[in-house]
């Protein structure tokens, strides 16, 4: 009997999060890139290994999908634990920049397309 779940997990993911369902934040998206602090703050605290394995993971930018991929945690769970690295100041997050569609060039596409019915 190992004591864990189905997905071998020892810390049940409500353990991770202190018991909390919501973060405090809601602009952290599935595509926000999440950076590690280098050096972390002095005043920060030692995080627990969770949160250190966050922060391995995120000593180059990376997505929040991506980490709850690479965890196998749930993103909800991901979000909450970013969200307690965020307040220690042990993380950077950016969120996606946007994009602005510029409308296709027509006449562009049209040479390409009398083009592809000489072939």
């Amino acid at each position: 009997m190992g004591g864990g779940d189905k997905a071998g997990r020892l810390v049940r993911p409500f353990a991770l999060t202190g018991g909390r369902t919501r973060p405090s934040r809601a602009d952290l998206t599935l595509i926000t890139t999440v950076t590690a602090v280098d050096p972390p703050p002095t005043w920060a605290t030692r995080p627990q290994p969770e949160h250190q394995r966050i922060l391995r993971l995120c000593a180059e930018p990376v997505a929040v999908a991506e980490l709850a991929a690479l965890l196998d945690l749930p993103v909800s769970v991901i979000v909450i634990m970013l969200d307690d690295l965020l307040e220690a100041g042990r993380i950077t997050v950016r969120p996606p920049r946007s994009v602005t569609l510029t409308p296709p060039d027509l006449d562009l596409l049209q040479k390409v397309r009398e083009g592809l019915g000489r072939l």
